[in-house]
């Protein structure tokens, strides 16, 4: 082999098309020529290539020979390879035809090299989310810009996105009255318990994110991948309505920031409850619509105001720990007014006057009713030298009097808790070394309109409550524990940011567990912290004031904050804003990546957006669900909302995890190694049990809505195979179930027919009995086993499509009646081999069938072919040999479709022979569809001459009132009568028929045997006469020249001789043929067999009495007599079968399998 020199002339990556797409494909070629294509070359233009990039040069010392595509495209050889992440690849045939693997070219064409694949499998990039499966992204003529590699690591992609979206709106607005409301020690635990529900979905999260490359599709794309599409389109649903629903608060919440702390006179109604509500929708859907712009304009935008949001909230939680350590030395001036242990409204007290009267100097001539002297002052008439009039120290009343008594004066008639109680000031920020935590332990739930009370403060309670009438701070809302656990949980939630930019990531499979965990550990610690900070730096009853009225409307955290309390304002305003930004950003892309996927129809117009790709069908639908949520205008009404569909989401997470670790599936391999399955049930428990906890009724409706989407998309979605844990669960299950059942007949009690359906294909693959499949729908009504088979003759290498084709065929039947079940097509030369094939390997373990119905050959007597009656029979043979259970039905044309229910009329059941109660169980099966239930039962059996009729009646009607049977019953006397000559008659044309037909064929396939001797005479002939040009085919012709020939005329002759004088009379005298006179006179002396006339009496007096009593019945079940033992009476048994049921319009033929299937006991 001639040594070859490769010259490679460097080249960066970035200049070539694809950039990090590129895969070397060297291979050897004639003249030792070497080639160095570009995947992406290909993709874009399949006649282009890289041009000097690579020459070779031979040993021999001959020129470069650059390698251009167009000759290779001369040559005429291109093939297309299907490899599995590009289809459409074209390979040139000398990559098929490699000197070294030449043992596998003729399958290069499925089966791709090595070598060309790997390139692309390692530097796969991930798409957008959730649109396509990765196979389906590359497609030929796709022209892709040079794109950078992802670059994120784990701090910039994971862990500060993380921190953004969990760190919210609910942090800095209500955290502080959780605190206060629930105790140090109870809101340690709600924390504590959210905090371990989103760690442990966060280990299962990151099992899921770093098994394989998950594009970059979040929760939705992990949980449709693990549990199928039907959970993954209504847990994706979910949380895209969590998301939204979380836009929503955070939008309310920056509105509260604005209309509380930052500009409370920009409120267009004035006053409290309704009217702020109204404040919150007109401003809530002001803001966004403004957002729903900005997203609309472009993401870019969003993006580039996440960091300065980002600042802002890491800004804010500083300035509390700040805070809260200054505290212990210099303690923040936020006095609170007290009457008795009651708070009073800041925004009442005018010039921080907490008291009923105030000493105010007044000239002593404007003395009046409302001043009284102070006789206790010590401090004397004091003159103006200026004015040289006397001023004197005199009580006033304040404005707090004035609220309490209605009126200013002194003598006024007041509250009566007013009256007893004294007005005080108590520090609202005590500070951390102030010993706060100790009242602040336990929590005080309050209800709707109760006063905040500081407990630790002497009072003199009133009989009666206090009335809103007065400067008191109200609880606006009922608080409880689940209460909070619902407002507090949208907190937590958002640690699914990391998985959203795996496809920004540069090793995903590291940076999503590491970030997300550590994310979640800071977050927790911070928000553990803060309990602790804010019950031992602020006073209880302004921690119990939600919206800060007994610190002057400031923002109770504020009050905590260092250098001032706008810090926080400010921050959380701005942070709550980019939440809700990032909300509106990531809702329309999990809808539309759930519209791509294509599994719930009618979101398919969601799935379109803008030529860039931006979601604009799903932004508009964002939009107004969002705006549902705005109108709804109570922060606390909407955070338990999106808490149910977080923590929904969350629960399948965790269940996706567990599912896939105790399947062990073989594709389960993720890098994140610590997680157990154990770990993902207890997050399962947390996330269930906040459910119940912080709202059941909520609970209940969310998996309401849960369960429709599942079910929905179940009957009407799109059919996907995702390889999901839910079909690896359904496999484990049916494994476990097959194996715990017995290989032996079930019980008598367990039986239910599992039906095996042979139905015969046309020509042209279509079926011919489809009524056979609505019968056994009607049969089965949906339950059990249901085998629909069929037989494709011919050999499975050359066949092998047409079974498919006839695969396909059954299954839309199936699916058009509406039969649950399954699919068997086998290809045979014979169709009686086929069946007989089908019969013994159908059903795995306990799960085989133990019934067959078949259709009845039609026009058998008229088909000169007797091979469809001749396999009816032997499948009737097959099926007693393997003991199972045979229905026939008859004219089954006639038999009712689904749509066409009997509105009366009656089942009849022929009981002539005892086969283990099929004819009994049959009608009471039928008669639970819909079509036969109008029909009733009657129950006819024979008795002769011998029998007691009326004591057989007797037993009947015991036998089928224990049986739970509703039926009349009948007993018909059949005696004892001589053989009418119409029997014999019958008897006689049936067998005369027979010989008949015997002599017919007989006589063709002696005529096809001579037509073959001839023909292999023929043959011989043209061997022993090459050259010969007056060769002639014909039979005379061969005689002529066997008559004249020379030398070889007597070979010629013994080949010619195919019947001898004695083999002629021989046969003559052994098949007197039918065609001559004699052959018919033979046929018409003929006596009939008497054993045949006996079973043509029987099935002529049968049908007598079956006819008259049962014509009018809807369908008639009847014993079918078994198959003689000796093959040359099988015609003679079709014709018994047609005299039994002559004259009925539907019979059903029941073969019994042997054993019970029908009992008395329970």
């Amino acid at each position: 082999m001639a040594s070859v020199r490769f010259t490679v002339t460097p080249t960066k990556a970035e200049d070539l098309p694809g950039g990090s797409d590129l895969s070397p494909d060297i291979s050897l070629r004639s003249g030792s020529r070497v080639r160095f294509e570009s995947d992406s070359a290909n993709r874009s233009d399949p006649l282009s290539e890289v041009s000097g990039g690579v020459t070779s040069t031979s040993a021999g010392g001959g020129t470069d020979t650059p390698d251009h595509s167009s000759i290779d495209q001369g040559e005429g050889n291109s093939k297309t390879s299907s490899v599995y992440i590009n289809s459409n690849h074209q390979v040139d045939d000398d990559d098929f035809y490699d000197k070294n693997l030449a043992l596998f070219e003729e399958e290069m064409d499925t089966r791709p090299k090595v070598s060309s694949l790997l390139s692309r499998l390692v530097n796969y990039t991930n798409l957008t989310q959730g649109a396509k499966e990765h196979e389906e992204a590359e497609s030929i003529g796709e022209k892709k810009k040079p794109s950078k590699s992802p670059q994120m690591g784990t701090l910039m992609g994971v862990y500060l996105p993380c921190l953004q979206n969990i760190f919210g709106v609910i942090l800095f607005l209500r955290l502080t009255w959780v605190v206060g409301t629930a105790g140090v020690l109870q809101a340690f635990c709600i924390v504590l318990m959210c905090c371990c529900c989103t760690m442990l979905t966060a280990i299962s999260m990151s099992a899921i994110a770093t098994n394989g490359v998950v594009p970059a599709g979040g929760s939705y794309f992990m949980i449709s991948r693990s549990l199928g599409p039907e959970f993954g389109g209504a847990v994706g649903l979910c949380f895209y309505l969590g998301t939204t629903f979380a836009g929503a608060m955070y939008i309310l919440g920056a509105v509260e920031i604005l209309l509380v702390y930052i500009a409370p006179g920009a409120a267009i109604f004035e006053g409290e409850g309704a009217a702020m509500l109204n404040n919150m929708r007109i401003y809530g859907s002001i803001f966004l619509l403004f957002m729903a712009l900005l997203v609309f304009v472009g993401v870019k935008y969003v993006n580039k105001l996440a960091s300065v949001f980002l600042a802002c909230v890491i800004i804010s939680i500083l300035s509390i720990y700040v805070g809260a350590l200054v505290s212990a030395f210099s303690v923040p001036d936020f006095p609170v007014c007290m009457l008795g242990n009651r708070t009073i409204n800041a925004h009442d007290v005018v010039d921080n006057h907490c008291s009923k009267t105030v000493l105010v100097k007044v000239a002593a001539e404007k003395l009046d009713s409302n001043f009284t002297i102070n006789e206790n002052s010590t401090v004397g008439p004091t003159f103006d030298p200026t004015s040289h009039v006397p001023e004197v120290m005199v009580e006033k009343t304040t404005r707090l009097w004035k609220l309490f008594c209605h009126n200013s004066q002194l003598n006024a008639t007041c509250d009566e808790y007013f009256t007893s109680n004294n007005f005080s000031e108590i520090k609202g920020i005590p500070g951390l070394t102030s010993g706060a935590i100790s009242e602040n332990l336990w929590g005080t739930y309050l209800h709707k309109g109760d006063v905040l009370e500081k407990r630790s403060l002497h009072a003199s309670q009133a009989a009666h409550p206090a009335s809103d009438r007065y400067p008191y701070v109200f609880a606006d809302i009922t608080t409880s524990f689940t209460v909070l656990v619902g407002i507090f949980f949208p907190s937590v939630t958002g640690i699914m940011a990391g998985s959203n930019r795996s496809g920004d990531l540069k090793d995903a499979q590291r940076s999503i567990p590491i970030g997300t965990i550590l994310a979640i550990l800071t977050t927790s610690l911070v928000y553990l912290s803060n309990v602790v900070l804010f019950g031992a730096c602020i006073e209880g009853v302004v921690l119990r004031d939600k919206f800060g009225h007994s610190v002057k409307g400031n923002l109770v955290v504020g009050t905590l904050a260092w250098p001032s309390p706008w810090v926080i304002v400010i921050g959380s305003f701005f942070s709550t804003c980019g939440a809700g930004l990032q909300s509106l950003t990531g809702a329309p892309r999990l809808l539309q990546a759930i519209a791509k996927d294509n599994i719930i129809p009618f979101l398919r117009v969601f799935g379109h957006g803008k030529a860039n790709g931006e979601p604009t069908w799903a932004l508009l639908l964002t939009a107004l669900i969002a705006e549902l949520g705005i109108l709804i205008a109570s922060l606390d009404m909407v955070a338990p909302i999106l808490t149910m569909f977080f923590l929904m989401c969350y629960l399948f997470v965790n269940l996706a995890c567990a599912l896939q670790t105790l399947l062990r599936t073989p594709n389960w391999r993720p890098r994140f190694s610590y997680y157990h399955w154990s770990l993902s049930f207890l997050g399962m428990t947390f996330c269930l049990a906040l459910m119940f906890i912080s709202s059941w009724y909520y609970a209940i409706v969310a998996m309401v809505i849960a369960g429709m989407i599942y079910k929905y998309i179940e009957y009407q979605g799109a059919e996907k195979e995702w390889g999901d844990g839910i079909r690896g669960l359904s496999l484990s299950a049916a494994r476990y179930a097959l194996l715990r059942l017995e290989e032996g007949p079930p019980h008598t009690k367990n039986w239910r027919p599992q039906l095996l359906v042979l139905l015969k294909l046309d020509e042209d693959a279509h079926v011919k009995s489809p009524r056979l499949l609505t019968f056994a729908s009607q049969l089965k009504a949906g339950k059990g086993l249901t085998i629909v088979g069929t037989v494709v003759p011919g050999n499975y290498l050359q066949s092998y499509g047409e079974a498919l084709a006839a695969e396909q065929t059954l299954k839309h039947l199936m699916d058009k009646e509406r039969v649950k079940g399954f699919c068997q097509c086998i290809v045979a030369q014979k169709p009686r081999d086929g069946i007989s094939h089908m019969i013994q390997s159908s059903g795995l373990g306990g799960m085989k069938p133990n019934t067959v119905v078949m259709g009845w050959p039609h026009a058998w007597r008229q088909s000169e072919d007797p091979q469809s009656w001749k396999t009816f029979i032997n499948t009737v043979r097959v099926t007693t040999a393997a003991h199972l259970a045979l229905l026939v039905p008859k004219n089954i044309s006639l038999f009712p479709s689904n749509s066409e229910p009997c509105t009366e009329g009656y089942i009849d059941v022929w009981w002539i022979v005892h086969d283990g109660g099929m004819l009994m169980l049959l009608p009471f099966l039928l008669r639970q569809h819909k079509v036969w239930r109008k029909c009733s039962m009657r129950i006819f059996t024979v008795a002769q001459m011998e029998d007691n009729s009326i004591q057989m009646k007797k037993d009947l009607l015991t036998f089928t009132y224990q049986l739970r049977i509703d039926a009349e019953v009948e007993v018909v006397e059949m005696h004892d009568s001589d053989i009418s000559a119409y029997t014999y008659e019958r008897t006689l044309m049936m067998e005369q028929r027979c010989q008949m037909l015997r002599q017919m064929r007989l006589s063709k396939s002696d005529r096809d045997r001579e037509a073959q001797l001839v023909k292999d005479r023929n043959s011989m002939l043209r061997l022993t006469s090459i050259g010969s040009d007056d060769e002639d085919d014909t039979d005379g012709g061969e005689r002529d020249r066997a008559g004249s020939g020379g030398g070889s005329s007597e070979h010629h002759r013994r080949i010619q001789m195919t019947w001898t004088k004695e083999k002629t009379t021989q046969y003559r005298a052994t098949h007197s043929g039918c065609s001559t006179p004699e052959g018919f006179r033979d046929m018409l002396s003929i006596r009939p067999d008497h054993s045949n006339v006996r079973r043509m009496h029987t099935a002529v007096k049968l049908n007598e009495v079956i006819v008259n009593r049962s014509h009018d019945a809807r369908v008639v079940l009847l014993n079918m007599p078994g198959p003689p033992k000796n093959t040359e009476g099988d015609e003679n048994y079709m014709e018994f079968l047609e005299v039994l049921t002559e004259g009925l319009e539907r019979v059903l033929l029941v073969r019994g399998g042997g054993s019970e299937v029908i009992t008395i006991y329970s």
